[in-house]
């Protein structure tokens, strides 16, 4: 426990009022009335509630009359309603308090009975590190107040990690509670947040690393988004999503195609258990545009794409979204030019013609200096005939197209 003494504030403890301390400790007194059969003060007992006014519930315990909960003794919450509690025919747990009135009205309380249930609950969960889930139902000074059958407080050393300067998030939220402090005898429970959310860490972490290989697809929520790519919580741990494993496709930053809490399905590439890594793919899980390709696409014919990217022999250009062609530097125009930049630029749309494709090795021979001439002659990208391109065959084999993925700066020959 932290040496500042995360103590209950006054108004958390559990302790009776003073008028009630003083029937509890007087309870013998209330043995001179006759006898209830098999009830007797101090008892807990089943009853079914047989009315409900404004000032309460009665109860039927089996004595010769009702036994009456007075509505602070229904609930160790604030209770406007006993209808909020309890309906007419539940069968409940009370505390036998005693007598009360001259004519010896039995007296019984819900909230007594379900404090000390709950108190055995905590007790068994210390003892056995359970965790436990509790309702936020007040914020007080220096911590939140949960319902776990009686008011049980969460110290704000304990609620999270780091430093909570704004509770007020926390409100009405169900949750993980570890018994940190418990005494009967003060009435007073302390609870960590923040142990049972590492606890709980823990055991997620474990437990994914126990089950978790290489080549697995698996199901995750992006955590969060940077540059290089996205962290994608598995369910305990986070996985690295590079960039460059995100699409078939260019993208420029993983915002062009994630979101922070957006699910995704992922493929395990590697693992790296003593540094607690992980890295996955997604493109992996999504269809190859490659196959299929030359069913889409026909040597000899136009097609517009655009320019992603320059080497110093030549255009990479793209047809779809990782489907990637090269446009070789004596193809980018009718003249020798010195660079590529010359005559085009990243991001510039251009019509270029297939000269060669091999589908099985992800390369496609492109030309715009073809396009450029069919298109002055008067042919539409969209014919359905070209003239024949049999002459260029000799030149698509010797050119080399690469794709995306295995460029290569290193000019050919």
């Amino acid at each position: 426990m932290d040496e500042r003494k995360d103590v209950l504030p006054e108004e958390i403890t559990n302790s009776p009022s003073a008028p009630e301390h003083e029937e509890v400790m007087n309870m013998e007194d209330t043995l001179a009335y006759a006898p209830m059969g098999d009830v007797h003060p101090g008892d807990i007992v089943a009853g079914k509630v047989v009315h409900i006014s404004s000032d309460g519930v009665l109860v039927d315990v089996g004595a010769k009359s009702e036994g009456i909960i007075h509505l602070q003794d229904l609930s160790h919450r604030h209770v406007d309603r006993a209808e909020d509690v309890v309906k007419l025919g539940d069968t409940i747990s009370v505390y036998v308090l005693g007598y009360e009135g001259d004519e010896g009205a039995l007296k019984l309380s819900k909230r007594r009975a379900d404090e000390q249930g709950a108190w055995l609950k905590l007790e068994e969960a210390q003892k056995t590190g359970e965790i436990l889930r509790a309702p936020v139902v007040e914020i007080v000074k220096g911590g939140l107040v949960v319902d776990v059958g009686l008011r049980g407080f969460i110290p704000a050393s304990h609620i999270a990690r780091g430093f909570v300067s704004d509770m007020a998030p926390y409100l009405h939220q169900v949750v993980p509670v570890k018994v940190v402090e418990l005494d009967r005898g003060k009435r007073r429970a302390i609870l960590s947040r923040k142990i049972a959310m590492e606890l709980e860490s823990n055991a997620k972490r474990d437990e994914l690393w126990a089950g978790i290989e290489e080549g697995q697809v698996r199901h995750g929520v992006v955590k969060s988004l940077t540059d290089f790519g996205a962290f994608i919580d598995l369910g305990g741990v986070d996985g690295l999503l590079h960039i460059s494993e995100m699409s078939w496709g260019r993208i420029n930053h993983p915002s062009e195609v994630l979101e922070i809490g957006q699910e995704v399905d992922v493929k395990v590439l590697r693992l790296d258990p003593e540094k607690n890594k992980i890295s996955l793919g997604m493109r992996q899980v999504l269809p190859n545009p490659w196959e299929g390709v030359e069913s889409r696409y026909d040597v000899g014919r136009l097609y517009e794409g655009t320019v992603v990217r320059l080497a110093g022999f030549g255009a990479f250009v793209e047809l779809e979204p990782g489907v990637d062609g090269l446009v070789h530097i004596s193809q980018l125009a009718p003249e020798r030019i010195h660079q590529p930049s010359d005559v085009v630029a990243v991001g510039d749309r251009i019509w270029v013609k297939i000269l060669s494709m091999d589908a099985a090795n992800k390369r496609i021979s492109l030309s715009k200096r073809e396009a450029d001439e069919d298109i002055a002659n008067g042919v539409l990208a969209d014919n359905e005939h070209r003239e024949d391109a049999d002459e260029n065959s000799a030149m698509g084999e010797h050119l080399a197209a690469y794709h995306a993925g295995d460029w290569d700066d290193e000019e050919q020959p």
